[in-house]
Order: structure tokens, then sequence, then C-alpha cells
């Protein structure tokens, strides 16, 4: 799916690259609205790839591209296609997100953002544009298969109109940068949450947001969502997860990346796998190196090292306990690699307090107080 996917936006480089600025300008959003499809880990068909082609060179209208689409899959080729992967939804909704996101209206209204998921998904869900009557779990993969909670289905018009209030009613007038974004990102978490809809939410939420961006003055980027789509989908279930007894707390620090990226054009590091409960950062993964190896402790260690790095006292940890511990036996207690582990030993051989007795194959490590 991956690799279809990067098959497909590759396509439009060569519009966004050196077409004429019209041609730039629909390339970029046919680039967001195939991406937008990965929130829901679909892939759009080489059909919907040259239909977007005829459509950015001026050959037809996006009306006509929607309309050659919705023929497509009237036909036997169209209908084989559908069967995998959800190809037709896919290929729908891009062709509407591109109309929408082409188009110089917008409300901000909770009519508008209803209406966003009716345009996108009528003919394929049977509640499209509709306030879903039920409660809802979803299980996600960046908080191991729980759920946050959604918006109760009783109080989701009221909570919709509320948030859209607050948003209306802030003055942006005054405010840095930095406290304009922090806010549309919290903003658009709760929007979010509310999961006014069964299913299409994410995609409808992102050209809600794109489109009131664009009335805020702000020059959005559009192609951030062409290469990150399931980055922001992930980046907004952390904004709304806390779980207390794992010292875990909602945090909108990976969504303001995405919108700062976006909106700013900086070059933050957008990654899934951060955003995983389970991930640890490096240093935290040195912390508990050095957590776990108590063996030496901080008066035993040699005068030389005061100022070693947590990874030296890891390794200084392990040779206290077992002199005639390997490299190799070394970096898989510590997780690093054995290149990394010959690293730090030569240069802890270097700075005078660790050598090497009796050489390589028979030796055993010393450590010099």
């Amino acid at each position: 799916m991956d690799n279809e996917k990067e098959y497909t936006l590759h396509g439009l480089e060569e519009y966004i690259r050196q077409g004429e600025p019209q041609q730039q300008e629909r390339g970029k959003t046919w680039q967001t609205a195939i991406g937008l499809q990965q929130v829901d880990g679909l892939s759009t068909s080489p059909y919907l790839l040259e239909t977007a082609r005829r459509h950015i060179e001026g050959d037809i209208t996006i009306n006509q591209a929607k309309q050659l689409i919705d023929s497509y899959y009237l036909s036997k080729s169209g209908r084989k296609d559908a069967e995998d992967e959800r190809t037709e939804e896919a290929d729908k909704v891009s062709a509407r997100i591109t109309e929408l996101l082409s188009e110089q209206t917008f409300s901000f209204t909770p009519a508008q953002y209803t209406t966003i998921h009716r345009r996108l998904f009528e003919g394929i869900y049977k509640f499209a544009g509709r306030i879903r009557d039920y409660n809802i779990t979803k299980n996600e993969w960046v908080l191991r298969g729980e759920t946050i909670f959604y918006a109760s289905a009783d109080t989701i018009s009221e909570t919709l109109e509320y948030d859209l209030n607050q948003e209306r009613n802030y003055k942006y007038e005054g405010k840095t940068i930095n406290e304009a974004i922090s806010h549309i990102t919290r903003f658009c978490a709760n929007l979010w949450q509310i999961h006014a809809f069964g299913e299409g939410n994410t995609r409808t939420t992102a050209v809600f947001m794109i489109k009131y961006l664009k009335t805020l003055g702000f020059k959005v980027t559009n192609d951030m969502f062409a290469t990150n789509s399931w980055y922001f989908r992930n980046a907004l279930v952390r904004a709304n997860y806390s779980n207390l007894q794992e010292n875990i707390i909602e945090t909108t620090v990976f969504l303001e990346r995405f919108f700062r990226n976006m909106l700013l054009g900086e070059q933050n590091p957008l990654l899934n796998r951060e955003m995983h409960l389970d991930w640890k950062s490096k240093e935290a993964e040195n912390k508990e190196i050095y957590n776990s190896q108590s063996a030496i402790i901080s008066h035993t260690l040699p005068p030389k090292c005061k100022n070693c790095t947590l990874e030296e006292i890891a390794v200084l940890n392990i040779i206290h306990v077992d002199p005639h511990a390997t490299q190799t036996y070394i970096a898989s207690q510590i997780k690093k690699s054995e290149r990394t582990v010959k690293t730090i030993t030569a240069r802890l051989v270097e700075q005078g307090i660790l050598k090497r007795v009796n050489g390589k194959r028979n030796g055993y490590w010393e450590i010099i107080e």
C-alpha cells in the first residue's frame, strides 16, 4: 500500500515542480486529496491518477473528472478495481476533496462542517452529512489498541456548536504567531475529538481546517497532508488521550509540529513511532539503562568519570560486574550496536578510565581507579 501511495503522489510531482502556476496549484491539491486517503488506510487507483493528470493539464474540469470516476466504477473494470482496499471510496473522495479545496467559499458554521462530510461521502456512506446517533470506540495503533473517549452521541450537536463559538470569539489580534498556532492546534484537536460522524471524520476535519486557516490569512501548504496524513491522525489521537495510572497526559506537541511545518515552513521531524505509547527516546533509554544497572554507584566511579555519559556509565556498570564481558554481550545488555560499544570502550581507554589486560581473545577489562 505504501508503494502504491508513493507511486501515485510521485506521478504528480512533475506538475508541481515544472508546471504552470495553475498546474502547480492543481497538482498540490490533488496530492493533498490523495494523501488524505491514508488516514483510513485507503489507496487510489491508476485510473484516478490519469484522471487527475487530465484535470491538472486543463483537458477536463473538476466536475468532468468526478463524472468520469463515477462512470468508471459503473463499468466492469471499475467494479473489479473497487474490490481492492475500498479503492472506489478513495478515488471518489479524492476528486471531491480536490473540488472542495479549489472552491473559494467557506462559512465557519456547524452546517459547513456537516456539508463537507455530505459532499465527500454522498453515495458512499448512507449517513453522509448526518451527525452520528450512536456511541463509538476505535482501537488505535498508537495507543496499543486502546481508544480515546469521543463525544457522546446525545451531546454532539451542542459540543460542536460550543467549540465553534469558542473559536469564533477568540481574538487573534495581538497574539504572537506561536500563541496563534498553539491555539489553532488545540481547537483542531477538540473539533476532531467530537467525532461528529461515524466514518470519514478525519478527512472532513482536515478539509474544514485547511479552508478555515485560509480565511485567517495563512498560506497553507496543503502538501503536508499529502505525505503526513497518517501522522496527522495519530497526533490528533495523542492530543486527546490521557492515562494517569501510566503517567500519560494528552499532548498537542506532535500536532503542533505538523501545523508549524504546514503554516511556517519549518522542518520538524514527523515520526509516527515517536507517538506510540511504547516508544522511548534515546535519552529515556539511557536513563533506564543507568537506573537498571546499579552495580556501580556514584562514589565508586573512577574520579576521571565524573563527566561520563550515561552510555559510558552503563558500559562500566557491566564491566564492574563481569570484567570478562565481551563487546557483543555488552551491546545486548545496553541495547546498542556492537560498533557503538567499541566506540565507547575505545573512548574510555583513551580517557584513561578503562584498559584491556591480556589482549582481545583471552583478556579482560580493568577499570582504572
